[in-house]
């Protein structure tokens, strides 16, 4: 995995400069790549999670390349804590402009669906459609009255593969409800897209079994040769949440390098 470096934030002149951003789970790998690229082009980012040390380092991160950074720890499968912590943002910074949900699912790989338990077959799909329901609600009511926003999935869906529990599923699940989303939001200037990706080897842990297998597999099956890296996640969500993609709602953007046709 490369060394991680600090991108310096240039302000003033960011795509999403003066607007706020929240980023369930933003101590992760993917959530805080997301969030670099936020605030590196100019939004004050909400870092959310469980884990106060992972978000604090995330948000120490994006601070020293010059950004702003805020952290808030609780669970975002809790309706409540999801809805107080929407209305903390936009009363006390002015407004909740890009919603982005990247926690973990908690799904189990590997085993085949008829040897699995369906408490691992479900957890995955319960988990997702709750948190997105929840944080994408918690946002819609800010942007409703704002007449803009944006609401960021990620994961996507492509063909069916073997072994990969209700991670599929979960992601089939989320694409219907983007669609609902989207339709029911846009008369009001809010729009719901997904980053749709074909898998990100830099996620997978040094000295993880298989990992070079995996990183191989999912190279093999793009046109490009190579897959998607956190930083290509980052520039492509700061992209799709900001005015220059004000006319993409209701879809994914494809960066599976290919993999996934469009």
């Amino acid at each position: 995995m490369p060394a991680e470096t600090n991108t310096v934030i240039h302000t003033g002149g960011g795509m999403l400069t003066g607007r706020n951003a929240v980023v369930y789970g933003g101590g992760g790998m993917i959530g805080g790549a997301v969030a670099r690229a936020f605030a590196r082009e100019g939004a004050r980012v909400h870092l959310v999670g469980r884990t106060a040390a992972t978000l604090e380092a995330a948000a120490a991160r994006i601070r020293a390349a010059g950004g702003a950074a805020e952290t808030a720890v609780f669970d975002a499968l809790d309706a409540r804590a999801v809805d107080e912590h929407a209305d903390a943002v936009a009363a006390s910074f002015g407004s909740l402009d890009v919603s982005f949900n990247v926690i973990a699912h908690g799904d189990v790989q590997g085993t085949p669906l008829a040897e699995m338990s369906l408490e691992d077959f479900e957890r995955p799909v319960v988990t997702a459609v709750r948190t997105t329901f929840l944080t994408a609600r918690a946002a819609a009511r800010h942007m409703t009255r704002q007449r803009s926003g944006v609401i960021l999935l990620f994961g996507g869906y492509g063909p069916p593969a073997p072994r990969l529990g209700g991670l599929q599923v979960a992601f089939g699940a989320l694409e219907s409800l983007r669609g609902a989303l989207a339709c029911e939001l846009g008369p009001y200037g809010v729009r719901v897209v997904t980053l749709q990706t074909g898998g990100i080897p830099e996620t997978l842990p040094e000295g993880f079994e298989g990992r070079e297998a995996i990183t191989g597999a999912i190279e093999g099956r793009t046109v490009l040769g190579r897959a998607a890296t956190l930083e290509d996640v980052g520039n492509a969500a700061a992209f799709a949440a900001s005015d220059l993609a004000r006319t993409i709602t209701g879809s994914a953007i494809n960066i599976t390098c290919g993999a996934i046709p469009g």
